[in-house]
C-alpha cells in the first residue's frame, strides 16, 4: 500500500512539473538561438608550429563528441607541417653529405699530391 501511495504521489508531481514548464514557463519566452560553439584556431599561421601551439588546440564539444570538421582542419594543418619539415630536413641532410664528400674529395687530393 505504500509503494502505491508513492508511486501516485511520484505520478503527480511529474505530471505537475511538466504542465507547469509547458503552460506557465514565464513571460520570457522562448529561448534566443545560441550560434553553435565553433573553433577558434589557435593556430598560427605567421610562423611553423611548435609543441605548446599543439597543446593548446581544444575542440569544442558536439552531441556526438567533437566537430569531425574542425579535428580534420587541424589534422590537415599539421600533417602540412609535418610534410613541410620532412622534406626541410631530407634537403639539408642532402646537401650537408654533399658538402661532407665534397671536403673529403678536397682533403684526400692534397695528400695525394704530397706523396708524388
Amino acid at each position: 500500500m505504500f509503494m502505491f501511495l508513492f508511486l501516485v504521489v511520484a505520478l503527480v508531481v511529474v505530471v505537475g512539473a511538466v504542465t507547469l514548464s509547458l503552460v506557465g514557463g514565464g513571460d520570457s519566452g522562448a529561448l534566443p538561438e545560441v550560434a553553435p560553439e565553433r573553433l577558434r584556431d589557435p593556430l598560427p599561421l605567421d610562423r611553423p608550429l611548435h609543441r605548446g601551439d599543439v597543446e593548446a588546440v581544444r575542440f569544442p564539444l558536439t552531441l556526438r563528441g567533437y566537430r569531425m570538421a574542425d579535428v580534420d582542419d587541424a589534422l590537415g594543418r599539421l600533417g602540412a607541417e609535418l610534410a613541410e619539415r620532412d622534406d626541410r630536413i631530407a634537403g639539408l641532410e642532402a646537401a650537408l653529405a654533399g658538402a661532407r664528400s665534397t671536403a673529403v674529395a678536397s682533403l684526400e687530393k692534397p695528400a695525394e699530391e704530397d706523396h708524388r
